[in-house]
């Protein structure tokens, strides 16, 4: 089973990398690069490393289509579920497979979708938090749903303007929507909901291919018994080359590479994951605040 594992790694639009010293790729971090919530952290609000991760990475797709892409496990031309078919139907029987997948929905004049993948074979246990997550309802989910982010490396500006590391419920921040199959579960996140995360879109900022950015996903724990905090799953952005877009057809399962000319959308998306971790439902008062205070500090570079 190993195998169809290797061979989805090894493809999609964006390469794994070496974590020490990797560019335009992705990597997958230890869960120890990050801090939860601690078995005393009601008590005594301690934070602890978070320690392996529930699931293990299996790649990022950076995509573009004419319209929004959503349920992108349920595509025939998805990777990932056709490798993970074609193994099932080689050994006659059904993987034990469990598929996460995370797709970030980038707007703009076409719309962009940066999707990781996670998976484990292990059995998930019963009322455990993440089975609850996975079998709740959206309400619960959209409570829980949280990501913890921190920039490995980039440009002083960017570090001084939205911080090394931050916090934020997704689910809360932006409007997610929830894809559960029999054997996987997809979250289309909608970055263009967010009236701040729009604003932040559109400012003309080219980071991208300077900027190394981590992320873990988890389950957010709210009540003592749910403590301590664990990580499903961790990607490491690393200054991504603007080539990497892949083309697909919303209504055609041809997929073909992007031409050049992509840089807007990078520049996007690195700022969305930037200021997601820092930043919830903001008014459009503090927006425009957050805007004007950003392009003074890009006059002054120019």
């Amino acid at each position: 089973m190993d195998n169809w594992k290797t061979f989805v790694r090894s493809g999609g639009s964006l390469r794994e990398v070496s974590l020490e010293d990797g560019v335009s790729g992705w990597a997958s971090p230890p869960g120890n690069f990050f801090n939860v919530r601690g078995l005393h952290y009601f008590s005594k609000k301690q934070k602890i490393p978070a320690g392996d991760c529930l699931f293990q990475a299996l790649g990022v797709d950076w995509l573009r289509s004419h319209s929004k892409l959503s349920h992108v496990l349920g595509r025939s031309d998805n990777r990932v579920m056709k490798a993970l078919r074609t193994t099932q139907a080689r050994q006659g029987h059904l993987s034990k497979a469990f598929i996460f997948a995370i797709n970030l929905q980038v707007p703009g004049r076409e719309q962009h979708s940066a999707v990781f993948y996670f998976v484990t074979e292990e059995p998930i246990p019963h009322g455990s938090l993440i089975y609850r997550f996975i079998h709740g309802d959206d309400a619960f989910r959209n409570s829980r749903f949280k990501l913890v982010n921190k920039i490995v490396r980039g440009p002083w500006i960017l570090r001084t303007t939205v911080g090394n590391h931050g916090t934020c419920l997704l689910g809360k921040a932006l409007t997610c929507n929830y894809v559960r199959g029999p054997n996987y579960l997809e979250i289309d996140v909608d970055i263009g909901s967010s009236a701040f995360a729009s604003a932040i879109l559109h400012l003309a900022l080219g980071y991208i291919t300077h900027v190394t950015v981590d992320m873990a996903f988890l389950v957010e724990s709210q009540a003592e018994e749910e403590l301590p905090e664990r990580v499903f799953g961790t990607t490491r952005i690393a200054q991504i080359e603007l080539s990497a877009a892949v083309f697909t057809d919303p209504d055609d399962s041809t997929a073909i590479h992007a031409m050049s000319g992509e840089l807007s959308s990078w520049r996007k998306f690195s700022r969305s994951l930037s200021f997601l971790g820092h930043h919830g439902k903001h008014s459009k008062i503090e927006t425009e605040k957050l805007e004007e205070k950003v392009e003074s500090r890009l006059e002054e570079f120019k």
